[in-house]
């Protein structure tokens, strides 16, 4: 018998396209089903989380995953992703090095401690973090077989140096922002953020998506090109930057 996207959890925002609301910070995270692929979008704040993630999507796209896209390098979307053995993973240029970075990955697991993740499940997820091995510089047309593609854009930076964007094409147009835009809280602004540039990224996905599309934050419900335009006004206003 077929699983649906409800059963699980997760909302069906177009066809073929979904996501979730993970427990403990809100975190979204994302699926498109293509033609013997399946394209999950962050990767959840634990191995346990990201282990998860995988089994629902494989159960949803009826195979298993084959590629792995990382909005950002902070932990509660990242510390999952060793969980996707063998899933092609993607992230803006430079989050590689930065996750291979000791320093970067104390700091991500002080960060996640600090915000309650357990102690042991940080030092873990930190012991075999997963870095991408395509680095987006600009964009990239990924090719899902069949009619489905989707666009991977670096729209940063913005909330962190590397943020990156997920275009998919359709009706309605759906593109994942990752922690450029949240709607259950204000953005975090962390030491890696980039306020003077951040309002600038949210021009760039209204450019990609437009009017029409559906906007699905890094935390809390899916929201319209109206709601990316008022935040990006109020992180100018915010942080003192002009248009």
């Amino acid at each position: 018998m077929t699983v649906t996207w409800e059963e699980l959890g997760w909302e069906r925002v177009a066809a073929g396209v979904g996501r979730c609301r993970l427990p403990g910070w809100d975190c979204t995270a994302g699926l498109v089903v293509g033609d013997g692929t399946a394209l999950v979008i962050d990767a959840g704040s634990s191995l346990a989380e990201g282990a998860l993630l995988r089994a629902q999507a494989g159960e949803l796209a009826g195979h298993r995953v084959t590629h792995l896209a990382l909005t950002h390098p902070h932990f509660d979307h990242v510390f999952g992703a060793a969980a996707f053995a063998g899933a092609e993973v993607y992230g803006a240029v430079g989050v590689d090095a930065l996750l291979g970075a000791r320093h970067a990955r104390e700091a991500l697991r002080e960060d996640a401690v600090r915000n309650g993740l357990d102690a042991r499940v940080a030092e873990e997820a930190v012991d075999s973090l997963v870095a991408p091995r395509h680095h987006v510089s600009g964009e990239w047309t990924l090719d899902l077989g069949g009619d489905r593609q989707v666009l991977l854009a670096n729209v940063g930076p913005g909330h962190t140096a590397h943020d990156l964007a997920v275009l998919v094409p359709g009706s309605p147009e759906v593109v994942f922002c990752g922690d450029l835009v949240e709607e259950s809280g204000e953005p975090q602004a962390g030491p890696d953020a980039v306020p003077s540039h951040w309002p600038a990224a949210l021009d760039r996905l209204l450019d990609l998506g437009g009017e029409d599309a559906l906007y699905v934050p890094g935390h809390g419900a899916v929201v319209d090109a109206g709601f990316v335009r008022a935040q990006r006004d109020a992180l100018a206003a915010r942080f003192g930057v002009s248009r």
